[in-house]
């Protein structure tokens, strides 16, 4: 089934992390860094499934993988945005209705970021509490991910 416009939404998530922007960019963007966090709570991104060419019109493709079921959750997209480590913005090619991730990075001083994460074109199915849920644990994964690197 595809989406119609009606059928599409916005989500927005703020998030204060104890690391400097840099850091946190770092995070978001570098495969040796995402493999120990990327995906909710429950999922698996192995390193050897990550590509990313960290530039505007860049790709980048991951396979989530489920760690009870071993089902793989593909993501692919496009780079739109990177300007280090102030924005990042990507789509992603296997959402119907051409979803866009913006990232903002935000320095709040005393090795403080704040990201406001903005997602337009979400299809419905991803605007449920249990996929702002799954997009909150691993918001989870990467406050303790972070907390080792300090």
């Amino acid at each position: 089934m595809s989406n119609t416009p009606a059928e599409l939404g916005e989500l927005t998530s703020m998030r204060v992390f104890d690391a400097r922007p840099e850091v946190v960019f770092s995070c978001m963007t570098m495969p040796d860094h995402m493999a120990n966090y990327w995906g909710p709570i429950g999922m698996s991104t192995l390193l050897k499934r990550i590509t990313i060419e960290p530039h505007v019109g860049g790709g980048f493709e991951m396979v989530m993988i489920n760690d009870d079921t071993g089902q793989v959750y593909p993501v692919r997209g496009v780079i739109v945005a990177f300007d280090p480590p102030r924005l990042l913005s990507f789509t992603d090619a296997e959402t119907e209705g051409g979803m866009v991730t913006e990232i903002a990075f935000r320095d709040f001083g005393d090795h403080q970021t704040e990201t406001v994460t903005h997602q337009r074109n979400v299809p419905v199915v991803l605007l449920t509490p249990e996929a702002s849920a799954g997009l909150e644990t691993s918001f989870v994964k990467l406050d303790a991910y972070l907390a080792t690197l300090v």
